[in-house]
């Protein structure tokens, strides 16, 4: 049985090294800063099995509002979306 990978907003599915990798936008509460959208992406591959198989970049997305911080994720091309998955893999 397949378990939640993350509980993200979906934002695509991208291939990369013969899999198929879901990616997701995180958002991230800070508590200094109410003011800010902050937020990461997290890919799950689509044939994990368990909650750490998936991967995370750091807070990469800083906006002043929820509605931006989405539409800069949005504004990532695939091989955006490559580039920063292989930043998170370990030997990449």
């Amino acid at each position: 049985m397949m378990m939640p990978q993350t509980h993200g907003q979906h934002l695509a599915t991208i291939s990369y090294a013969s899999r198929f990798w879901d990616v997701y936008l995180e958002f991230d509460d800070d508590p200094r800063r109410p003011d800010m959208a902050r937020a990461r992406l997290a890919f799950s591959p689509a044939d994990g099995t368990s909650a750490s198989d998936a991967v995370r970049t750091s807070v990469i997305i800083i906006e002043p509002t929820f509605e931006e911080a989405v539409a800069k994720a949005h504004a990532f091309e695939d091989r955006h979306l490559v580039a920063f998955l292989r930043s998170c893999l370990p030997g990449d």
